[in-house]
Parts: structure tokens; sequence; C-alpha cells
């Protein structure tokens, strides 16, 4: 079968009077037909060149799915006089979402069974349940498309009934207010982009709903949320560098918003309740690795702002978690995240003790304000994610659930993990790398490795446990996770060196990690793969552009590739928020800085590695056409003999496809394919 190749129509786009050609511009038609039957035709093809590992394919998914307990249910949590629990049942495919009044012994009530609503979708997804102050009442809110735009409905929980009451094209996000007759939500615009917040009244036709907030800067987005108190409710209105809050009492649904802080450039901030003070955690006045103040609830402005944990050079706080007695934080210093516990009587502080050469800890789901007793979750590449419960007073540890890996063949100790620091070209940087590997793996030129990246939005990716992995690791696979600049693995500082003018850091962090992998004799460039997804999609198409033969394999995963056509489109999802992550292209600096690195702007006629593209045709995030464009110019231009298959999931959207295990099926294939081509390297 002859690889699909997409027809040429030349649409010239110029821009600060550079012309660039783009043959493929054509396949953003989304109701064209010849758009749907060339991506059939890629599928097609993408089924007749991995025909030879369905077997293969089957096996992996079966011992992936095997590894799951098929009826497992999430640790419960205590909440407003219930036992919450979200449960699976064997054989299907959604949860169930539960509660126990008072007592886990009482009898259950089920809020909402989402495999009674899937039933006849080819994809749904429940946004979010959130149960009214007085327990009588659950909203809830699905998405059977997967563009991530949600229709919210109403419950009575103690008939069952669903209510009349249907709002259409919101975030999924509901917030009650304690009178448990209004709520608020928030729609999106026509880019997706989430702009407005509306107060709903129970019973009354989504029309009557009365818009409380309007964000018009178009580089904003919107959020609704309770603080922990339940005393206040929040608007939360952010860009990439900047933050600006509302908020009214909860009791109080028709008070004025009263602004914390208004919008100021470059300032950040969060805010929780504490009796009569906020605490907010900001990088206001150099905090570049943030700070926690305190401010009166009556006189909130920044020149009112009282620091509490003051900002330190060395440690990024990330998070914190306010109880009656105590002050949690979550801190990252020189990679690793740590839990600080603060008595705020004694003011003794100390933190939880972690063991593993590189890991991920994070406070959990703590909803009780009144409680001595802190819930954290910690994983680690050898580790089972875990959820323990930490009495703050007697400072004692009780593991509350391990995530439990059937079949009887994992044990911990098979495993080996490490962190190594890779020299980057500079002379001074060190790149972090984490990695993880069978025991009876050996390092050599001939060790299949994985090396995943991300490096975008100062999103972290940590070193954490995968119950799909070991399928690699099982099979002689090494797996690295490379914490390059634009995460924020080692603070701020880190993110800001990844981004904007300095964005091509990135992509030379993840090259220079390779190289260094392949000299510490790790494994060798024949048998070396790089997997990306999204923005980390942009990242590997990236680097087979600077280095084809670095690779002999990449997985992009609904990669974003069309950087500079994205970026000058203000009408496509996601792209005016954007402005403060990769800079705006209509300024031409920019311009011509995004175009020399943007992978579709620069596929060349030269060899490139094997590579796998996959999407999905409703993604919201980056559209299928990114992916399709980029596909068919590395078909018409590349002069190797290479595998380039592309997957479009048409039943999809950015997090694939909907379901308990059939995500798995994906997994299934990309490992099937790098098993593939590393047989034949």
């Amino acid at each position: 079968m002859k690889a699909p190749q997409a027809k040429k129509i030349e649409k010239i786009l110029e821009t600060h009077g550079d012309r660039r050609i783009d043959n493929y511009f054509w396949l953003n038609e989304r109701e064209n037909p010849e758009v749907i039957q060339y991506l059939e035709e890629e599928n097609a093809y993408e089924e007749f060149i991995m025909k030879d590992t369905e077997e293969l394919q089957e096996e992996l998914f079966e011992e992936m799915k095997a590894r799951y307990k098929k009826d497992d249910e999430s640790l419960p949590y205590f909440f407003n006089e219930y036992w919450y629990i979200v449960r699976y049942e064997e054989g299907k495919e959604y949860p169930i979402f539960c509660r126990k009044y008072q007592s886990l012994d009482h009898e259950e009530e089920v809020i909402l069974n989402v495999n009674v609503l899937a039933e006849g979708e080819d994809f749904f997804e429940v946004g979010s349940v959130a149960v009214s102050p007085d327990n009588q009442l659950a909203s809830f809110s699905s998405d059977n498309v997967g563009r991530r735009i949600y229709t919210l409905k109403f419950k009575n929980l103690k008939t069952g009934e669903i209510l009349p009451d249907k709002i259409l094209n919101t975030t999924g996000k509901v917030v009650w207010a304690n009178d448990n007759q209004h709520v608020f939500y928030i729609r999106k615009d026509k880019s997706l982009r989430a702009f407005q917040v509306y107060r709903h009244k129970l019973g009354t036709d989504a029309s009557e709903d009365v818009l409380i907030f309007h964000e018009k800067d178009e580089t904003f987005d919107v959020n609704v949320f309770k603080t922990k108190s339940l005393q206040y409710i929040f608007i939360a209105s952010s860009s990439t560098i900047s933050d600006e809050h509302h908020f009214i009492p909860a009791d109080n649904v028709f008070a004025d918003w009263k602004v914390i802080q208004p919008r100021i450039d470059d300032l950040e901030y969060s805010v929780e309740h504490y009796e009569d003070e906020f605490y907010i955690i900001t990088n206001a006045d150099g905090a570049t690795n943030f700070k926690i103040v305190k401010t009166k609830i009556d006189n909130c402005g920044m020149e009112n702002w009282v620091d509490v944990i003051p900002h330190r050079a060395e440690v990024l706080l990330e998070g914190f978690e306010i109880f009656k007695e105590y002050l949690v934080l979550e801190e990252r210093e020189k990679g690793l995240l740590q839990i600080k516990i603060i008595d705020e009587k004694t003011q003794e502080s100390y933190y939880l003790p972690f063991s593993d050469p590189t890991y991920t800890a994070y406070i959990g789901i703590n909803l009780e304000f009144d409680t001595e007793v802190l819930r954290y979750g910690y994983t680690s590449l050898t580790q089972p994610g875990s959820t323990y419960e930490y009495n703050m007073k007697d400072k004692t540890t009780k593991l509350l659930k391990q995530q439990e890996v059937l079949g009887g063949k994992f044990f911990p100790e098979n495993y080996i993990s490490e962190r190594i620091w890779a020299n980057s070209r500079d002379g001074e940087t060190k790149i972090p790398i984490s990695l993880v590997y069978h025991k009876d793996t050996k390092k050599s030129a001939d060790t299949p490795l994985l090396l995943y990246g991300y490096g975008s939005y100062g999103h972290t990716v940590d070193a954490s446990f995968s119950n799909v992995r070991l399928s690699l690791l099982d099979r002689g696979f090494i797996y690295a996770i490379a914490h390059i600049r634009g995460g924020e693995y080692l603070g701020r500082e880190w993110y800001e060196d990844g981004k904007m003018l300095s964005k091509k850091n990135t992509f030379f962090d993840f090259i220079d990690a390779g190289k260094y992998l392949i000299k510490e004799n790790y494994t060798s460039s024949r048998h070396m793969y790089a997997m990306g997804g999204s923005a980390g999609g942009l990242l590997v198409g990236a680097v087979v552009n600077y280095e084809p033969q670095l690779f002999n394999g990449i997985v992009a995963q609904v990669p974003f590739v069309d950087v500079v056509t994205t970026m000058l489109d203000d009408t496509i999802p996601l792209t005016t928020g954007e402005y403060d992550e990769w800079g705006n292209p209509n300024d031409e600096e920019y311009y011509h800085y995004m175009k020399d690195y943007s992978p579709y702007d620069n596929v060349e006629a030269k060899d490139y590695p094997h590579i796998l593209i996959t999407t999905g045709f409703h993604d919201s995030q980056v559209q299928y056409w990114e992916p399709a464009k980029w596909t068919a110019k590395l078909r018409a231009l590349k002069t190797d003999n290479n595998i380039l298959i592309f997957k479009t999931d048409m039943s999809s959207g950015h997090g694939g496809a909907s379901g308990r295990f059939e995500s798995l099926k994906e997994d299934a294939l990309e490992y099937a394919f790098l098993l593939k081509i590393d047989n034949k390297g």
C-alpha cells in the first residue's frame, strides 16, 4: 500500500513582508469531504504499516489492562457530613460517583453513574460533579464530543430526578452559593476561551441567567471557586503572567464584588481565606520564586500585604494548605518537591522525609479546616502512587491507599531509578534527567531508551509511577524524563529561560540531554527515541529538524507544530492567551524567532527518523490540522525510507479516547511502534 499524498493547493501567507507558502493550508477545512478522506487514508495506511504488530498491540493492551484493579475505587474523603467515593465496576468503562452518610458502613447513595449517561456515545466525559451545601442537589457537566465544551445539568439527590435546568457551552465547573439556590458557572467564547461568569437560579431558564463578570482582555481566562472555609466565592481572572481576583461572601450572591488587587503586568497571585484574613501566594516585590503574604479582608490591596513566608532564591513555593492550627507548604528545591509543616501556635516547622533519588510528593485533598490530619500523596518511578495521612500533632504517618499493580509480576525492588545531570552546550547549565529501568537491563549502545519531555508553561513533568510504562521496562527499555527549561523543575527562572525569545533553550536542552545519555553509554542513536505531547510535540518536532539523526524514532502526541500560523490566528482556541508564553508574532521580532523553530515551517528535504504522529479530530487545544499538515509536508519532502504514520481518532479530542481502558489502546500502539522500529534498528 502506498503512503497517502495530500494534494497541494498553494496558499501564500505574508507577514512583515515575509512570504510563506503553505501547500496544505486547506486541511483546516473541517467539513470538507476531501479532508475527511485524507485523514481516513492516513488511518488506513497506519493500520497497514502496523498490521504485523496487531498481536503485539493486543498483548500489550491486555497486559496493561491486567495490572489495573477492575472494580477499583478512590480513597474516600469526608466533607460536609458525607464520605465521597468514586468507584469502577468490572466490565464498565466509566466512573460511578457515590457517597455515604456519616459512616463508611452506611448505605451507599449513587450520585451519578456515568456508565448510564455514556450509553450509545462514542465519546463521553464528565467535567465535574458538585453537591449543594445542604446535600440535596448535585450539578454535573458532560462533553460528548471531546472539545471540552460542557453542558451543565442538575439532579435532585433525594428523588433521583434530573431537573429541567440545562446550560450549554460552559467550562464544566460549578460553584454553589450557600443558599442552595444559585450557582456560578463560566461560558466560553467562539475561540473556547473562558471569558464570562454567570449566576443561575435553580428552576429558571438559562436565558435568564445573570452575567456577573466579562473578561474583555483576550489574553486572560476566568475561573470561579469557593474558599476552603466556604465563606467566600472568588472569580479569578488570569493571564500567563498576571492575576486579578474578585470576591463576595458565599452567603450573599447579590453582594457587590470586591477586588483583592487590580491587575498589574507581571503580578501573579492566588488567594485562600483564614478567619479575618486572606492568605496570598504571590511574586510581588520581586519574589521570583513566590512568597506568602496575608492581609485583612477589609483592606486587601497589595499595599497592605504582610509577609508570612518570605521569598527564597533557592526554593520555589508551589502551593500551600491552611488548617486551623497549621500551615502546610509545598516547596521545590533542586528539583525535588518537599512538604513543610508549620505549627501556627509554636512556629515549629519541619519537612516530611522522602528517600527516593527522584520522586513526586504533593498535598492531597484536604477539605476539612479544623483538623490536625494532613493527606498527602507520594510516588516515584519505582513506587506506585500512595496516599498517606499524617497527624501533624502526633507526627505519625499512616498509609491509606497505594495503587495496586495486579498480576503478581511487579516488585519495586526489581527496578532502579536514578537522577543524573547532563551538561548543556553553554558549559554552565546542568539539565536534570530522571531515569528508571529494570535491574536486569544493562546500559549499553544496544539498550533502547525512551526520552520524554515537555518544557512549556512552567509545567513540570515530575518522576511518577506508571502502570503502563512497565510494559516497556520489562522489555528492556530505559525510560528517561528530561527536566528541560520551560518547566519549573529548578524554579521560576528555569521556566523564564525556556519561553518567549529564549524558547530554543527548551529544544537544545532536550538535544543535549539525549547526547549526554549516549556519551554516558545508556544507549545510542540507533536505539534512542523521543516522545512528547501537545507542547511536548512541538519539542520533538523541533528537535528532529535540528538533529534528525539523534533519535531512531519519535512519537508526537497531539503535537503543536504549526506555531506561526496558529499564533497569527486569534480565532483559534487558546491563541491570544498564549502570547505571554510564545510571544506575539504580530511583532516582527517574535515572528522571525518563531518561524526559525516552528516544526512545520522548517521541514526540509532530508532524512528523518521513524515517526508516529497522533491527533484527535475534535481537539480543542491543538487543532487536528496542525499534525495533518506536518505529516503531509514530511511525506512530500523527507528523503528516507523510514516509517511515517499518522493516526487520527475521529471521535476524541486533546485527551484522547474516553473511558477507563480505551485509552490504553493508544499506549499499546505507541509501544508497539517503538518495539517494531527498535527491532529494525
